[in-house]
């Protein structure tokens, strides 16, 4: 019996100390660091997506867009650009012709060279989103730089155009629990997304039918769309794809008016 004690004296220590070390966890409530890639599984029928529980934990936590309200139509149009790639102009000519507000997420490489845009975007009543000055991977920096990443191109635009951004896409969909925290500590909002596709790729144009089978049929309540301005498809099909979205019932509201 003494043996069969003694054999237990390690397991007991190292029960003692998960404790000890959750309990200091939960007292001090540190912020983990991790790296999360965000991503969503897809519902079928305009069933709306699974974003994942670890996601929805945090985002609930810190009062993240990703998703709006289940039992309303509405939907949420964003747009990310890096670079110009022609299209954009045209994209904002469509959205105006059909009344519809859109979010822009930009980078200072987006802002520099072509400011004119950015400043139609405000102009004809569009948010202009924060998509950091580098597009770097906010949970593979120092918090210091984060908070230059996304500070730096919030006091550009702000002199440029006298508009201060208020959402933040996190680049590449990659985060952290401090990343969220630090977002909110700068007084911005994180947006991320419930729905996106593959039109990114440049290499991978000239799909318009796939494009829209892709938007429309993936239309949910309290959706947030996310397309890219660099994509000559999404210039192609934007049209369409509004009105039959406001075809099928949906509300195309702005991020302002979330719920």
């Amino acid at each position: 019996m003494k043996k069969f004690f003694y054999l237990l004296i390690p397991i007991i220590c190292i029960v003692i100390i998960t404790v000890i070390v959750t309990s200091v966890y939960a007292e001090t409530g540190e912020i983990s660091h991790k790296k999360i890639c965000f991503g969503i599984k897809r519902g079928e029928n305009h069933e709306r997506p699974d974003l994942g529980s670890e996601n929805l934990k945090l985002f609930e936590k810190y009062g993240v867009l990703a998703i709006g309200n289940k039992n309303s139509k509405n939907v949420y149009l964003t747009f990310d650009l890096g670079y110009e790639a022609g299209y954009t102009e045209n994209m904002l000519d469509t959205l105006k012709e059909n009344n519809v507000p859109a979010t822009f997420f930009i980078t200072a490489h987006y802002l520099n060279t072509h400011t004119d845009l950015v400043k139609r975007m405000v102009e004809e009543g569009h948010i202009v989103g924060n998509h950091t000055v580098n597009h770097k991977s906010l949970p593979e920096i120092s918090e210091a730089e984060v908070e230059k990443e996304i500070m730096n191109l919030h006091t550009i635009l702000y002199e440029k155009t006298g508009y201060e951004m208020k959402y933040v896409r996190p680049p590449k969909g990659e985060y952290s629990e401090s990343n969220l925290s630090k977002i909110n500590e700068l007084g911005y909002k994180t947006v991320m997304w419930s729905f996106a596709y593959d039109d990114w790729d440049e290499n991978k144009q000239g799909r318009t039918e796939y494009g829209k089978e892709k938007v429309l049929s993936n239309l949910h309540n309290g959706e947030i769309i996310l397309l890219h301005g660099t994509s000559k498809d999404n210039m192609e099909i934007l049209d369409e794809c509004l009105k039959e979205i406001k075809n099928q019932g949906y509300n195309i509201k702005s991020l302002d008016e979330f719920e």
